[in-house]
Protein backbone atom coordinates (compact mmCIF):
# COMPACT_ATOMS: atom_id res chain seq x y z
CA UNK A 1 0.00 0.00 0.00
CA UNK A 2 3.04 2.19 0.97
CA UNK A 3 4.18 1.48 -2.64
CA UNK A 4 0.75 2.62 -4.24
CA UNK A 5 0.56 5.54 -2.72
CA UNK A 6 4.08 6.56 -3.23
CA UNK A 7 3.28 5.77 -7.17
CA UNK A 8 0.23 8.43 -6.77
CA UNK A 9 2.44 10.95 -5.60
CA UNK A 10 5.20 10.70 -8.53
CA UNK A 11 2.19 10.21 -11.10
CA UNK A 12 0.81 13.91 -9.59
CA UNK A 13 4.41 15.19 -9.60
CA UNK A 14 4.52 14.72 -13.29
CA UNK A 15 0.94 15.66 -14.17
CA UNK A 16 1.81 18.96 -12.46
CA UNK A 17 4.94 18.93 -14.24
CA UNK A 18 3.55 18.41 -17.94
CA UNK A 19 0.71 21.23 -17.22
CA UNK A 20 2.91 23.68 -16.46
CA UNK A 21 2.94 24.03 -19.99
CA UNK A 22 -0.37 23.68 -21.18
CA UNK A 23 -0.51 24.30 -25.09
CA UNK A 24 2.61 21.69 -25.55
CA UNK A 25 0.42 19.39 -24.34
CA UNK A 26 -2.36 20.08 -25.78
CA UNK A 27 -0.87 19.90 -28.96
CA UNK A 28 1.33 16.71 -27.83
CA UNK A 29 -1.79 14.68 -27.68
CA UNK A 30 -3.89 15.93 -30.52
CA UNK A 31 -0.59 15.06 -32.59
CA UNK A 32 -0.94 11.65 -31.06
CA UNK A 33 -4.36 10.89 -31.95
CA UNK A 34 -3.61 11.99 -35.27
CA UNK A 35 -0.92 9.80 -35.96
CA UNK A 36 -3.22 7.00 -34.30
CA UNK A 37 -6.14 8.15 -36.56
CA UNK A 38 -3.84 7.78 -39.94
CA UNK A 39 -2.88 4.44 -39.24
CA UNK A 40 -6.50 3.51 -38.85
CA UNK A 41 -6.96 5.18 -42.62
CA UNK A 42 -4.73 2.52 -43.34
CA UNK A 43 -6.73 -0.14 -42.10
CA UNK A 44 -9.90 1.60 -43.53
CA UNK A 45 -8.72 1.73 -47.01
CA UNK A 46 -7.36 -1.87 -46.64
CA UNK A 47 -10.50 -3.47 -45.61
CA UNK A 48 -12.74 -1.01 -48.00
CA UNK A 49 -10.47 -2.53 -50.95
CA UNK A 50 -10.92 -6.65 -49.38
CA UNK A 51 -13.83 -6.13 -47.01
CA UNK A 52 -11.92 -9.38 -45.68
CA UNK A 53 -9.06 -10.67 -44.44
CA UNK A 54 -8.72 -14.28 -43.64
CA UNK A 55 -12.28 -14.04 -42.43
CA UNK A 56 -12.05 -11.31 -40.18
CA UNK A 57 -14.75 -8.60 -41.48
CA UNK A 58 -13.63 -4.42 -40.67
CA UNK A 59 -15.50 -4.35 -37.90
CA UNK A 60 -13.03 -7.20 -36.51
CA UNK A 61 -9.98 -5.95 -37.50
CA UNK A 62 -10.64 -2.78 -35.79
CA UNK A 63 -11.74 -4.44 -32.68
CA UNK A 64 -8.13 -6.71 -32.62
CA UNK A 65 -6.26 -3.53 -33.50
CA UNK A 66 -7.52 -1.61 -30.80
CA UNK A 67 -6.96 -3.88 -28.09
CA UNK A 68 -3.40 -4.08 -29.08
CA UNK A 69 -2.80 -0.17 -29.46
CA UNK A 70 -4.41 0.32 -25.99
CA UNK A 71 -1.99 -2.17 -24.19
CA UNK A 72 0.79 -1.05 -26.22
CA UNK A 73 -0.31 2.57 -24.89
CA UNK A 74 -0.90 1.81 -21.40
CA UNK A 75 2.79 -0.55 -21.03
CA UNK A 76 4.19 2.68 -22.76
CA UNK A 77 3.12 5.54 -20.65
CA UNK A 78 3.95 3.14 -17.32
CA UNK A 79 7.17 1.25 -18.49
CA UNK A 80 8.55 4.79 -20.90
CA UNK A 81 11.94 4.67 -18.45
CA UNK A 82 12.49 1.12 -19.54
CA UNK A 83 12.42 2.48 -22.63
CA UNK A 84 15.31 5.03 -21.72
CA UNK A 85 17.41 3.15 -19.49
CA UNK A 86 20.67 3.82 -21.25
CA UNK A 87 20.06 7.13 -20.74
CA UNK A 88 19.65 6.09 -17.37
CA UNK A 89 22.44 4.61 -16.66
CA UNK A 90 25.00 6.29 -18.93
CA UNK A 91 24.41 9.54 -16.79
CA UNK A 92 24.36 8.36 -13.75
CA UNK A 93 20.96 8.65 -12.35
CA UNK A 94 20.60 5.14 -11.74
CA UNK A 95 23.26 4.79 -9.35
CA UNK A 96 21.70 7.55 -7.88
CA UNK A 97 18.68 4.82 -7.30
CA UNK A 98 20.62 2.36 -5.79
CA UNK A 99 21.26 4.50 -2.71
CA UNK A 100 17.41 4.94 -2.38
CA UNK A 101 15.50 2.92 0.44
CA UNK A 102 13.17 1.42 -2.37
CA UNK A 103 13.21 -1.17 -4.70
CA UNK A 104 15.43 0.15 -7.69
CA UNK A 105 13.06 -0.93 -10.16
CA UNK A 106 10.46 0.01 -8.98
CA UNK A 107 12.55 3.93 -8.48
CA UNK A 108 13.00 3.63 -11.91
CA UNK A 109 9.33 3.57 -13.41
CA UNK A 110 8.58 5.72 -11.08
CA UNK A 111 11.27 8.21 -13.15
CA UNK A 112 9.14 8.33 -16.17
CA UNK A 113 5.73 8.16 -16.69
CA UNK A 114 4.89 9.44 -20.32
CA UNK A 115 1.30 11.01 -19.94
CA UNK A 116 2.09 12.59 -23.70
CA UNK A 117 0.41 9.26 -24.60
CA UNK A 118 -2.93 10.42 -23.96
CA UNK A 119 -4.35 11.44 -27.46
CA UNK A 120 -2.66 7.94 -28.57
CA UNK A 121 -5.08 5.92 -25.78
CA UNK A 122 -8.16 8.32 -27.03
CA UNK A 123 -7.92 7.16 -30.60
CA UNK A 124 -7.83 3.68 -29.58
CA UNK A 125 -10.26 3.70 -27.11
CA UNK A 126 -12.90 5.24 -29.71
CA UNK A 127 -11.87 2.80 -32.26
CA UNK A 128 -12.45 0.11 -29.54
CA UNK A 129 -16.20 1.55 -28.79
CA UNK A 130 -16.69 1.42 -32.15
CA UNK A 131 -15.64 -1.93 -33.11
CA UNK A 132 -17.35 -3.74 -29.93
CA UNK A 133 -20.65 -1.46 -31.65
CA UNK A 134 -20.43 -2.27 -34.67
CA UNK A 135 -19.63 -5.72 -34.92
CA UNK A 136 -21.91 -9.13 -34.98
CA UNK A 137 -20.19 -10.21 -31.80
CA UNK A 138 -22.82 -11.21 -29.11
CA UNK A 139 -21.17 -10.47 -26.18
CA UNK A 140 -21.77 -11.95 -23.04
CA UNK A 141 -19.88 -12.61 -19.72
CA UNK A 142 -17.24 -14.65 -20.88
CA UNK A 143 -16.70 -12.36 -23.75
CA UNK A 144 -16.34 -9.22 -21.52
CA UNK A 145 -13.88 -11.13 -19.38
CA UNK A 146 -12.01 -12.53 -22.47
CA UNK A 147 -11.53 -8.87 -23.99
CA UNK A 148 -10.37 -7.36 -20.21
CA UNK A 149 -8.14 -10.25 -19.85
CA UNK A 150 -6.63 -9.57 -23.37
CA UNK A 151 -5.82 -5.89 -22.35
CA UNK A 152 -3.85 -6.84 -18.77
CA UNK A 153 -2.09 -9.53 -20.40
CA UNK A 154 -0.99 -7.11 -23.89
CA UNK A 155 0.02 -4.61 -21.04
CA UNK A 156 1.97 -7.47 -19.18
CA UNK A 157 3.35 -8.45 -22.36
CA UNK A 158 4.82 -5.09 -23.65
CA UNK A 159 6.03 -4.28 -20.72
CA UNK A 160 7.94 -7.50 -20.15
CA UNK A 161 9.89 -7.10 -23.68
CA UNK A 162 10.15 -3.26 -21.82
CA UNK A 163 11.83 -5.08 -18.88
CA UNK A 164 14.24 -7.31 -20.83
CA UNK A 165 15.33 -4.03 -23.35
CA UNK A 166 16.60 -2.57 -19.97
CA UNK A 167 17.96 -5.68 -18.57
CA UNK A 168 20.25 -6.16 -21.61
CA UNK A 169 21.38 -2.15 -20.84
CA UNK A 170 23.28 -3.68 -18.01
CA UNK A 171 25.36 -5.64 -20.55
CA UNK A 172 25.89 -3.10 -23.20
CA UNK A 173 25.05 0.86 -22.04
CA UNK A 174 23.51 0.82 -24.91
CA UNK A 175 20.09 0.39 -26.10
CA UNK A 176 19.70 -2.18 -28.70
CA UNK A 177 17.69 -0.81 -31.71
CA UNK A 178 16.36 -3.79 -32.88
CA UNK A 179 14.30 -4.25 -29.90
CA UNK A 180 11.96 -2.04 -31.17
CA UNK A 181 10.85 -4.74 -33.42
CA UNK A 182 8.71 -6.18 -30.67
CA UNK A 183 7.57 -3.20 -29.53
CA UNK A 184 6.74 -0.33 -32.08
CA UNK A 185 6.65 -3.07 -34.58
CA UNK A 186 4.58 -5.50 -32.72
CA UNK A 187 2.18 -2.18 -32.33
CA UNK A 188 2.19 -1.65 -36.42
CA UNK A 189 1.43 -5.39 -37.43
CA UNK A 190 -0.87 -6.13 -34.62
CA UNK A 191 -3.10 -4.07 -36.73
CA UNK A 192 -4.54 -7.44 -38.12
CA UNK A 193 -5.31 -10.62 -36.40
CA UNK A 194 -1.35 -12.56 -36.17
CA UNK A 195 -3.02 -15.57 -37.65
CA UNK A 196 -3.17 -13.81 -40.97
CA UNK A 197 0.80 -13.29 -41.46
CA UNK A 198 1.52 -16.70 -41.91
CA UNK A 199 2.64 -19.80 -39.94
CA UNK A 200 6.21 -19.09 -39.25
CA UNK A 201 5.38 -15.51 -37.62
CA UNK A 202 2.21 -17.37 -35.58
CA UNK A 203 5.04 -19.80 -34.30
CA UNK A 204 7.45 -17.23 -33.34
CA UNK A 205 4.45 -15.39 -31.49
CA UNK A 206 3.39 -18.14 -29.66
CA UNK A 207 6.30 -19.85 -28.77
CA UNK A 208 9.06 -16.75 -28.17
CA UNK A 209 7.61 -13.88 -27.86
CA UNK A 210 3.67 -14.57 -27.05
CA UNK A 211 1.98 -11.83 -28.65
CA UNK A 212 -0.36 -14.21 -30.23
CA UNK A 213 -1.31 -15.33 -26.53
CA UNK A 214 -3.10 -12.19 -25.55
CA UNK A 215 -4.17 -10.52 -29.24
CA UNK A 216 -4.83 -13.67 -31.81
CA UNK A 217 -5.80 -17.32 -29.90
CA UNK A 218 -8.30 -15.16 -27.44
CA UNK A 219 -9.64 -13.22 -30.39
CA UNK A 220 -10.76 -16.48 -32.07
CA UNK A 221 -12.93 -17.16 -29.26
CA UNK A 222 -14.44 -13.17 -28.81
CA UNK A 223 -15.71 -13.36 -32.16
CA UNK A 224 -16.73 -17.35 -32.29
CA UNK A 225 -14.38 -18.36 -34.78
CA UNK A 226 -13.25 -21.26 -32.24
CA UNK A 227 -15.28 -22.38 -29.36
CA UNK A 228 -12.70 -23.33 -27.24
CA UNK A 229 -13.07 -22.03 -23.59
CA UNK A 230 -9.55 -22.47 -22.70
CA UNK A 231 -8.42 -19.86 -24.91
CA UNK A 232 -10.03 -17.46 -23.11
CA UNK A 233 -7.42 -17.97 -20.93
CA UNK A 234 -3.85 -17.61 -22.89
CA UNK A 235 -3.53 -13.89 -22.21
CA UNK A 236 -2.37 -15.43 -18.34
CA UNK A 237 -0.46 -17.71 -19.58
CA UNK A 238 1.03 -15.06 -21.82
CA UNK A 239 1.42 -13.30 -18.48
CA UNK A 240 4.55 -15.75 -17.83
CA UNK A 241 6.79 -14.06 -19.92
CA UNK A 242 7.41 -11.57 -17.28
CA UNK A 243 9.12 -14.40 -15.23
CA UNK A 244 12.22 -14.38 -17.72
CA UNK A 245 12.38 -10.45 -17.81
CA UNK A 246 12.58 -10.58 -14.39
CA UNK A 247 14.97 -12.85 -14.13
CA UNK A 248 17.02 -11.74 -16.96
CA UNK A 249 16.65 -8.33 -14.38
CA UNK A 250 17.93 -9.72 -11.53
CA UNK A 251 21.05 -11.04 -12.87
CA UNK A 252 22.19 -8.16 -15.03
CA UNK A 253 21.74 -6.07 -11.39
CA UNK A 254 24.00 -8.69 -9.93
CA UNK A 255 26.63 -8.19 -12.72
CA UNK A 256 26.05 -4.34 -12.61
CA UNK A 257 29.26 -2.27 -12.13
CA UNK A 258 28.59 2.03 -11.85
CA UNK A 259 29.79 3.90 -14.98
CA UNK A 260 31.29 6.12 -12.83
CA UNK A 261 29.79 8.71 -14.41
Amino acid sequence: MNSIRLYEKYFLIHLKSIMQHKVSFLLTTVGQFLISFNIFLGVYFMMDRFRQVKGFTYEEVLLCFSITLIAFTIAETIFRSLDTFETIIGNGEFDRMLLRPRNCLFTVLCSKIDLTRTGRLLQAAVMFAYGVSASSIEWNLARIVTAVLMIAGGVVVFASIYLIFASICFFTLEGLEFMNVFTDGAREYGKYPIGIYGKTLLTICTYLVPFSLFQYYPFLYVTGKVETPWYALLPVAGCLFLLPAILLWRFGLSRYHSTGS
